[in-house]
């Protein structure tokens, strides 16, 4: 059997750095076409619709609740991890739209790029014990104590968040959305499998 590998400091730094910003990158490509998408970037993105408030500010305030349960279920390292995540794709979020702009963005490529981003921007981040927070850090505990399928959690509470912002996008902009979602979940449901990848 492998002997399982234990990431070092410089390696979970620069996976929180590098995934917080693939995320932030696809939540920049969401606000551009108008997108929605699920966990509590989704909620985030609902309070930003309807209030106009910073994206960032939002996102890092819902998931306040959550490092208490992090912390209990996970222990103190994925709760560090997770809010260092969070902190940085907030700060991220605000500072990306200084740092680049997108003069044309099919909405329908918008949705898989911003999917295949964020999924990826998570995977990384699971794979060194942290999350964004919300409903990651519950898929992420289910996944590890009871060997349920992360994505397959994290598709079925999206779908819930999505369906919450059917009264402001119109229905194309909904299907696209769900799209996103579905491309998201696909990414980390291939590829983060329990026993798969043995880093820690």
């Amino acid at each position: 059997m492998s002997e399982k590998l234990h990431h070092t400091l410089s390696e979970d730094i620069q996976a929180l750095l590098i995934g917080s910003l693939n995320v932030a990158l696809s939540v920049q490509v969401f606000k551009y076409a108008n997108l929605q998408t699920g966990g509590t970037a989704g909620l985030a993105f609902l309070g930003h619709y309807l209030s106009h408030l910073p994206f960032g500010w939002i996102f890092f305030v819902i998931n306040l609740p959550f490092y208490l349960f992090a912390w209990k279920a996970m222990g103190w390292p994925f709760t560090l991890k997770t809010f260092s995540a969070v902190a940085l794709l907030s700060l991220y979020s605000e500072l990306l739209p200084h740092w680049i702009s997108f003069g044309h963005l099919n909405p329908w490529f918008a949705g898989i790029l911003g999917g295949l981003l964020a999924g990826n921007g998570i995977l990384i981040l699971a794979r060194h014990k942290a999350s964004l927070g919300g409903v990651g850090v519950l898929a992420l505990y289910l996944q590890e104590t009871r060997g349920w399928r992360a994505g397959k959690l994290q598709m079925g509470a999206d779908v819930l968040i999505l369906l919450s912002a059917a009264s402001i996008l119109d229905p194309i902009r909904m299907a696209i959305s769900i799209l996103g979602a579905v491309t998201l979940n696909l990414v980390i449901a291939v590829n983060h499998r329990p026993g798969r990848y043995i880093g820690m």
